[in-house]
């Protein structure tokens, strides 16, 4: 449809006052414009002067498409997508375009009122539709800026260099350190590592946990926080990684000590091949014997100093005999004493030693540790 020339040159002349209206307008009738600073108010300004100037040249020239872009709103910094929301935006929007229709009558040729107001809504349509778009780019943005953010945090907490920067860029993420913390060390599922972090972000939120999650090489790490049992919670969140192991780290008290957490994570994912049968999540300090027996200094050092050493006397002379002979009954007759003592005694030992001495995982674990404690006092 050709646009009025008269109707054009009127616009022309108007474009300033009806800048002005739009201003005062979005002032009367938008509380958030009006509690704005300066500054920012500065800048919704001119993308209104801006959004007008571009509707008068698009109306002068007698295009019928608008072609409006993103680059209506590229006058503002890009930081005004973080001052305002897109529902702002879109208030902002109408406000505008309200302040140009009330203006129609007196701006129109006769004859050109309809066609003048359809064109105003149409080009209100269209800057809906390119502000939108910016605040699309603004979100992919940063989205990405937050994955390489938090890949960067995870990668501190297995270096072990998390000090105040990286706890701040943590906040960033939206951490905010409530409760205990935990990490696991899980299989990735092989898809990109991004879907992959985002999916275990909405899972592990829905239960209402503080999540940070990277992906390296075939392992997806995820840093936990709030916990309270962290095997349940991982249990919650299975799924979002591959079939095969998942290890979780000890619980610490906040994300300055999760590097603790991290390194038995990853030294019980190490071993966790060498107990086949482990349970899916397992805790790294089940794993202690096969972390152990792949060099681990520190599983070593917790076997000989949390159960060896918590074994002496009678109890530790039942606890060997028992494991020599494989049964109650063995021991009994291995050191003359009635069954009911050597099963009193391998209770008493389990109290001690915090494993259950008569399971077979139990039995494995305390042979470990009685063997690690019998070298290192030959050495």
């Amino acid at each position: 449809m050709a646009h009025s020339p008269t109707t054009a040159e009127r616009l022309v002349r108007a474009s300033g006052a009806l800048a002005t209206a739009a201003t005062e307008r979005m002032d009367r009738t938008l509380p958030w414009f009006s509690n704005m600073d300066a500054q920012e108010r500065a800048w919704v300004g001119t993308i209104a002067q801006d959004g007008i100037a571009a509707f008068v040249k698009w109306y002068a020239q007698d295009d019928d498409n608008p072609h409006i872009s993103a680059n209506v709103f590229g006058s503002a910094p890009k930081d005004l997508a973080r001052a305002i929301t897109l529902r702002q935006t879109v208030e902002l929007v109408r406000t505008t375009i309200d302040a140009v229709e009330d203006q129609v009558s007196a701006l129109a040729a006769p004859g050109d009122e309809v066609e003048l107001r359809e064109a105003v809504l149409r080009y209100g349509r269209e800057i809906a539709f390119a502000s939108a778009q910016v605040y699309a780019q603004a979100a992919e943005a940063r989205g990405a800026w937050d994955a390489r953010l938090e890949a960067l945090v995870v990668d501190a907490i297995l270096r072990g260099e998390v000090d105040a920067e990286v706890r701040s860029r943590a906040a960033a993420l939206a951490w905010h350190n409530r409760g205990d913390v935990v990490v696991v060390v899980g299989l990735s599922r092989g898809v990109d590592a991004e879907s992959m972090v985002e999916d275990i972000r909405t899972t592990a939120r829905s239960l209402r946990l503080e999540v940070l999650a990277g992906v390296h090489g075939d392992q997806l790490i995820a840093v936990l926080g709030g916990i309270v049992d962290p095997l349940k919670a991982t249990t919650s969140l299975a799924d979002q990684f591959a079939p095969g192991p998942i290890v979780v780290g000890p619980l610490v008290p906040d994300l300055f000590s999760a590097t603790a957490s991290a390194s038995e994570a990853l030294a019980g994912f190490a071993a966790v091949k060498a107990w086949p049968d482990a349970p899916r999540p397992v805790s790294a300090d089940d794993l202690l014997p096969e972390r152990a027996l792949a060099g681990d200094e520190q599983a070593k050092r917790l076997l000989v100093d949390d159960i060896a050493k918590a074994l002496s006397g009678q109890i530790l002379e039942t606890v060997w005999a028992y494991l020599e002979t494989g049964s109650i009954e063995g021991a009994a007759r291995e050191l003359f004493i009635h069954t009911n003592t050597v099963r009193y005694r391998l209770r008493k030992a389990s109290d001690q030693a915090g494993v259950i001495v008569t399971t077979p995982r139990g039995a494995h674990t305390v042979r470990i540790a009685l063997s690690l404690a019998a070298l290192e006092s030959e050495g």
